[in-house]
């Protein structure tokens, strides 16, 4: 069987390519990316010397695929996490995704890697967001993501399973430095005075549910999209906390008013360097950060599919900590 999987040089991606080369089941693992070197040397870096896995090189969001490619599975997790205007997001993350689906065979199944963000925050009164409530996206992130489940739904029918994860943590997210960065200091903060309440999942079970998703196609033509996540609801001061704990860092937990993250998000978003050191506090991703509940209901996929998460927030932040600084970067 060929399986082609986007996204291979990304925080999933990576650590899924780690669960692939110890996974039988696939005799082709066709991996299209801008830069295949990078891809080689990542490989290497992580041990990887796998002949099934065949880099490609694609331009842009084209994803213009060989012509020799039939897979007969696609696991789509590459796409736009932090970007300044709404063209941008929807470029990516819908127009170069219908690209890349126009080209698979037919008879192909896709596992469309989407996001909590396509559903949006959990709605007021309720305690965790289900596929009974209304999609209601708060970001240009999230739009982009509802809008690509609504166009594979309408091409690809039951060759297409959506899963929905919500903050995803673990080891090879550079996107977690500025949170351990600020937990180092002696002051830590928090925007909000309440508490923000989160659903969030381990990058190594959110790889073992998607491949489990892979190994049951008829579970997948029954369901979807479903939602993932923890049967560990966290805080924000938690996560903070946490952090903290973990790299032995002492310091006071500080309050804003939600306003100054506003403010602060408009200047991330004109200065350059800024940007690029704390992409999530961008003026789109803060609309993200201003709802104080995004906790989904997993329940669904974890009957359908016998899957669980058994990493603490503990335990994986340590580990991401441990990469981090194993890498330099904290």
């Amino acid at each position: 069987m060929e399986l082609l999987l986007t996204g291979s040089t990304g925080f999933v991606g990576r650590n899924l390519l780690r669960r692939l080369a110890v996974d039988s089941r696939w005799n082709r693992i066709i991996l299209p990316v801008r830069d295949p070197d990078k891809l080689r040397s990542q490989l290497a870096g992580e041990g990887i010397a796998d002949p099934r896995m065949v880099p490609c090189r694609v331009s842009d969001d084209l994803w213009q695929l060989p012509p020799d490619v039939a897979p007969d599975l696609a696991i789509h997790a590459a796409g736009l996490l932090f970007g300044r205007r709404k063209e941008d997001y929807f470029g990516a993350n819908v127009g170069g995704s219908l690209r890349l689906a126009a080209q698979l065979p037919r008879a192909c199944r896709l596992i469309l890697l989407s996001s909590l963000a396509a559903g949006g925050p959990t709605p007021e009164g309720a305690e965790r967001r289900t596929m009974d409530h209304e999609d209601r996206p708060v970001s240009w992130y999230g739009a982009s993501k509802l809008t690509l489940e609504r166009e594979l739904r309408n091409r690809l029918g039951r060759r297409l399973f959506i899963l929905r994860p919500p903050m995803v943590l673990g080891p090879r997210d550079a996107a977690t430095v500025p949170l351990f960065r600020m937990a180092r200091g002696p002051v830590r903060i928090k925007p909000g005075f309440g508490s923000k309440h989160y659903s969030w999942i381990e990058v190594g079970a959110l790889c073992d549910a998607i491949l489990a998703a892979a190994s049951d196609p008829e579970e997948c033509e029954r369901h979807g999209p479903l939602y993932l996540g923890s049967e560990e609801m966290i805080t924000d001061a938690e996560l903070i906390a946490t952090a903290a704990e973990v790299i032995g860092s002492k310091g006071v937990t500080l309050a804003v008013p939600q306003t100054a993250i506003r403010i602060a998000s408009l200047a991330v978003d004109a200065v350059p360097s800024w940007r690029a050191a704390a992409p999530s506090l961008g003026i789109d991703r803060v609309r993200e950060i201003l709802p104080d509940r995004w906790v989904c209901d997993a329940n669904p996929f974890r009957e359908a599919f016998g899957w669980t998460q058994r990493t603490s927030l503990r335990e994986t932040l340590a580990e991401t900590a441990a990469w981090l600084k194993q890498q330099g970067k904290i």
